[in-house]
């Protein structure tokens, strides 16, 4: 049985996940335990989160610890990026619309 802190770790790594456009889930691929603990897989949030990616896809896959270092690493990522001056939230939501606008044209090109 988990414990409270556990609980509040899992808490604060769903809102940090969510905050990312991740959601975390039972990985499909992982066998659900290791020796260290159990098993969670990200994915995308819904269907405008992470458009680049399927909605089914695990980019991650790991204990909760690793995920939290994981999420770390991401955030990192971002923070540089922005320090650069390479990206930015703006930057990145613009992008995000015009793979949505590709996709949603492609289903249309396949239709006709």
């Amino acid at each position: 049985m988990a414990g409270y802190n556990t609980i509040l770790t899992i808490r604060r790594l769903e809102e940090e996940c969510s905050k990312l456009g991740f959601m975390m889930c039972h990985s499909k691929h992982g066998h659900g335990s290791r020796d260290f603990g159990d098993v969670v897989a990200l994915k995308p949030k819904d269907a405008d989160s992470l458009p680049i990616y399927a909605r089914d896809a695990e980019l991650f896959c790991g204990s909760l610890e690793e995920l939290d270092r994981w999420l770390q690493g991401v955030s990192w990522a971002r923070k540089y990026d922005q320090m650069l001056r390479l990206s930015n939230d703006t930057k990145r939501k613009r992008k995000e619309q015009d793979e949505r606008n590709r996709a949603l044209l492609s289903t249309l090109a396949k239709m006709n």
